[in-house]
């Protein structure tokens, strides 16, 4: 997020079950570069992203910066989320924290994705109480769109952008909790 607040940025590392939600090191780099390039994760963002324009624009580690959780199994990046305050590349999201995920297609099936966004968001609630949490994603993403109902995010709108329809959807730590 571009404004944290009064939050000390980075926290102390998330711990799951089975996951570890910490920031990037230089051994993620390689990861990183897999899954922006993985023509099976940019399937729903716009295609994926040239391996040697990534190689290029992340010569040692990747960037840090506060809402980016690296997703770590056993001491290997298998994902990344993110939580930023989105300012306008939907209207529907400026302002707003905004959630975002990807992971590696091999770590798909498993749960992690839904573990490592509950964890995350159970922070975000911690650190900044009732706000909420906002999540945009492709109709035909159906597997994003079940995550999303499944970490209780409620469907506010339908609309087009980018050349596909869109489900937009909202969370709150609120709401939740009653």
């Amino acid at each position: 997020m571009s404004d944290l607040g009064t939050v000390a940025w980075p926290p102390v590392p998330i711990r799951t079950e089975r996951l570890v939600l910490r920031e990037p090191e230089a051994r993620d780099r390689a990861a990183v570069i897999e899954l922006l390039a993985s023509p099976e994760v940019g399937t729903y963002l716009g295609g994926p992203r040239p391996r040697d324009e990534l190689e290029h624009e992340m010569p040692g580690a990747p960037s840090r910066r506060p809402g980016l959780f690296i997703v770590d199994l056993d001491g290997e990046m298998i994902g990344q989320i993110t939580l930023y305050r989105e300012t306008g590349h939907l209207r529907q999201a400026a302002g707003k924290a905004e959630l975002g995920y990807l992971f590696l297609p091999q770590a798909w099936g498993h749960g992690y994705a839904a573990e490592a966004c509950a964890a995350a968001l159970d922070w975000f609630a911690g650190a900044l109480p009732g706000e909420p949490v906002v999540l945009a994603t492709q109709t035909a993403n159906v597997r994003s769109m079940r995550l999303a109902a499944k970490l209780g995010f409620i469907e506010v709108e339908r609309f087009e952008a980018y050349g596909a329809k869109q489900w937009f959807g909202m969370w709150s730590p609120v709401a939740l909790s009653d």
